[in-house]
């Protein structure tokens, strides 16, 4: 069964499990464990029972997440 996709949600910047494990490109069950475990600290907003993740958050942790090979052309 899939969610749908919040369009409040997308306009406040705030992306739920699912947006969130997309961008990834990870499923959202492993987002939970990583979450659970702090096995990756991603940034993420507790609202009741509801995670929620800034998309700027996700796109830093990519971002510190790139790495080179250090060769040169």
């Amino acid at each position: 069964m899939s969610k749908s996709v919040n369009p409040i949600l997308l306009t406040s910047g705030l992306l739920n499990e699912v947006q969130a494990a997309a961008i990834l490109d990870t499923s959202v069950g492993t987002l939970q464990v990583w979450r659970s475990t702090g096995r990756y600290k991603i940034p993420f907003i507790k609202i009741g029972r509801n995670v929620r993740y800034k998309r700027a958050d996700l796109e830093a942790w990519i971002e510190s997440r790139t790495r080179s090979t250090g060769a040169t052309a």
